[in-house]
């Protein structure tokens, strides 16, 4: 099953500083239809102007993954954690017992982002930070795992939860598969370009809820990056 959520029909809000886009319910906008998918709670589609961006304000119990598409955003917290995560990397915040953080665009530039929140496993314990750099030439052609709370994969950012959050690049024309274990929610977007999963026509921004599928093909219509998020 792969219900297309084309991005005209998502919910959202232009704040002048931020103009945001909802694939599931959040804040003002509110779908009972769209609460969420598995364990994944939020994937907001932001653009932060220049000079401007989330002042300090409280988490807790959250993974929060932020995948940066264009531009750089700055995170400061309570723990004393400071970076810049630069366009095609990552960052994740375990919020665990609770944390305050601000996330600002220092840049002179507009700032793209996607955000990402998934329910951890487990309540409470020691808020965490991380980011790294992921050169879109690793995940050409194939999906790379960015961020994960599965056994085993080392390479990638902890999170506090049975999930993955992938990449992957592919040029026009070009496949790659991923397999989708039993029972997992999938959410996919294209953050450029058109593909095609499983014979589904996606356009960039739009998204994909996936369950019951056992394979993901993707194919990509045009030049294309994609964030693709496997749930347990």
């Amino acid at each position: 099953m792969i219900d297309h959520r084309p991005f005209a029909t998502l919910g959202g809000a232009n704040h002048g500083w931020l103009d945001a886009k909802h694939h599931f319910s959040f804040a003002s906008y509110y779908d009972p239809s769209r609460m969420g998918w598995g364990p994944i709670r939020v994937w907001n589609d932001d653009a932060i102007a220049a000079g401007t961006g989330f002042p300090p304000h409280p988490h807790a119990d959250m993974e929060i993954i932020t995948y940066v598409r264009e531009g750089a955003i700055t995170h400061q917290d309570s723990l004393g954690n400071t970076g810049r995560t630069e366009a095609g990397d990552v960052q994740v915040m375990s919020a665990g017992s609770g944390v305050r953080h601000s996330e600002y665009n220092r840049e002179s530039d507009l700032t793209k982002i996607f955000q990402i929140w998934i329910e951890p496993k487990e309540r409470g314990g020691q808020p965490a930070w991380g980011a790294r750099p992921f050169p879109k030439g690793e995940r050409s052609g194939r999906f790379v795992t960015l961020a994960s709370g599965v056994v085993g994969d080392q390479d990638a950012l902890p999170i506090r939860t049975d999930a993955r959050v992938l990449g992957a690049t592919l040029k026009a024309g070009e496949s790659t598969e991923y397999p989708l274990g039993e029972g997992h929610h999938a959410y996919l977007v294209p953050a450029t370009g058109a593909i095609e999963i499983n014979g589904v026509r996606l356009a960039a921004r739009d998204g994909a809820a996936i369950r019951d599928e056992r394979v993901l093909t993707v194919t990509a219509i045009e030049d294309a990056e994609i964030v693709l998020v496997d749930a347990a």
